[in-house]
């Protein structure tokens, strides 16, 4: 097996830089066959952790993970990985068990086949084993202490970037584990577990770190894992006593959701990788929104207030709304997406609501997906319906003076145009009419455009689709009726006299 000085040497910090590790694929293989067999056996403390630490950056490759995606190979793991001893015991068997715990995860990531194996429940003891054993870690990391309930007693909540780096990492694996459970409806036992992940995340994510970018990493992981937790768990990011410098709406604690408020607005200036950056925290909030109304209100006073100038367009205000806006018409279509659906459950999944903070031209795209083009349905109809209460949209007295001058496409009022037809008479009003009527024929036949109707369960489909499925409708309805005389006209008299009757 490898000589204990190079497993030193690849346990060096030099070492965790992986991608500059070159490291040959059958000398990768090997090594792992020899080190797996090697932790099976009795070892002492030392040799096992730098054991499991090469093992651990070996693991990053996908392409030599073989050797470790076998039966004897994750058993052999899940026994190390096994806190079989007394909770919070920081020793060398400690650290191991840890380590073993992070190999597995790796391996979980990494591997497609590990992930179908993971349904066995070894693997998912392992799983569970790993979020409970990494909590942990960054527990003894923060040097969290618990009271009441899942309340969390700290004696600082800033920490050296030292400190922030080894919490980084760890969160990393965590949700390189958490990922799999997404939308997932967890059993009491696996809720406990996740309730307890995320009362420290909400610590996480309200810490101070020496550096802006170190605290914007640490963030940003802390959302990932966040919005792959199952929902019904994220309850105790609220469950928290109000203090005197507390954000709070009807005396629920808004720290937290302020603090992703804020992280939002953070990455929506920098516009950079919307999708990995932006997309995860839009997603959680919109969920959040959507299961808490607390949480809904409080973010709704913070993204759409009561409309007060409407001459600009939604998309050019420098608001977070005018943001999210911008975002509605982006090229990505799960940015585009995300930024709708948040918005659209801040306005309760009400369509006219919906309409009067974004405009027509920018709803439409969520409308058409959400067959609401016809507007006929509101948030009394949809799926979450039960979610929201029943409070109305009061209107500032400057929307109001104004609303019937809005041009509901634009959002906005515009500014009076005159009329392109004043001073023509009928016949030339017709004429430019039949005109604009055969411009748009020509370039709907040269498939420069596309003529489109709302259908009726207010989805967009081609206009003369629609119009010959009309046509046809009709002329199936006149042979039915055509039919039906002819039926009559060749009874007798007195029986056609009792049809009729």
């Amino acid at each position: 097996c490898l000589p204990f000085k190079f497993l030193q040497i690849l346990d060096s910090r030099e070492a965790l830089k992986f991608e500059v590790l070159k490291i040959d694929l059958c000398v990768a293989m090997g090594n792992q066959q020899a080190l797996l067999c090697f932790v099976g056996g009795q070892l002492q403390p030392a040799v096992l952790r730098a054991c499991l630490h090469t093992l651990r950056i070996l693991s990053r490759d996908r392409r030599a993970l073989g050797p470790m995606v076998t039966d004897s190979s994750l058993l052999t793991l899940t026994h190390l990985g096994d806190d079989s001893e007394e909770d919070g015991k920081v020793d060398d068997g400690e650290v191991c068990r840890k380590e073993a715990m992070k190999v597995l995860c790796n391996i979980i990531y990494n591997s497609p086949l590990a992930r179908e194996r993971a349904s066995n429940s070894v693997l998912c003891f392992a799983q569970e084993r790993g979020v409970f054993v990494l909590t942990s870690a960054l527990e003894q990391c923060l040097v969290l202490r618990w009271a009441d309930g899942n309340q969390l007693i700290t004696d600082s909540t800033s920490v050296s970037k030292e400190v922030s780096q080894d919490v980084i990492e760890i969160l990393k694996t965590i949700f390189n584990v958490a990922h799999r459970f997404y939308r997932q409806v967890p059993d009491e036992e696996e809720a406990t577990l996740y309730r307890r992940l995320a009362a420290v995340l909400r610590h996480c994510l309200l810490l101070s770190c020496d550096g802006a970018d170190t605290m914007e990493e640490l963030q940003g992981h802390t959302v990932n894992i966040l919005s792959a937790l199952p929902l019904t768990c994220l309850d105790v990011m609220l469950a928290v006593p109000v203090g005197q410098a507390s954000h709070q709406y009807e005396g629920v604690n808004m720290d937290c959701v302020h603090a992703l408020l804020l992280f939002m607005d953070r990455r929506l200036n920098r516009g950079q990788k919307l999708k990995e950056k932006l997309t995860p925290v839009l997603s959680l909030l919109t969920e959040s929104s959507r299961v808490h109304r607390e949480t809904r209100h409080y973010l709704r006073q913070k993204i759409l207030p009561p409309l007060k100038d409407v001459a600009v367009r939604p998309e050019q205000d420098s608001t977070l709304r005018g943001q999210l806006v911008r975002l509605m018409t982006h090229v990505d279509t799960d940015v585009k997406d995300c930024a709708a659906e948040l918005l659209f459950v801040l306005c309760k999944e009400n369509v006219s609501r919906f309409v009067k903070y974004t405009g027509y031209g920018n709803a439409a795209g969520l409308l058409a997906a959400r067959g609401l083009l016809n507007g006929r349905r509101n948030s009394g109809d949809g799926q979450f319906a039960s979610h929201y209460s029943s409070d109305s949209d009061s209107d500032t007295e400057e929307y109001r003076q104004v609303r019937s001058k809005i041009n509901l496409v634009t959002g906005r009022v515009e500014a009076e145009q005159p009329n392109p037809m004043e001073g023509m008479t009928e016949e030339e009003k017709e004429e430019e009419a039949c005109r604009l009527i055969c411009m748009i024929n020509r370039l709907s036949q040269d498939q420069i455009i596309q003529p489109m109707g709302v259908t009726r369960d207010g989805r967009l489909a081609p206009l003369w689709g629609q119009m010959r499925s009309c046509t046809e409708e009709k002329e199936e309805e006149e042979d039915e009726y055509e039919e039906e005389e002819q039926g009559l006209s060749s009874m007798p008299q007195g029986l056609k006299d009792k049809t009729m009757k």
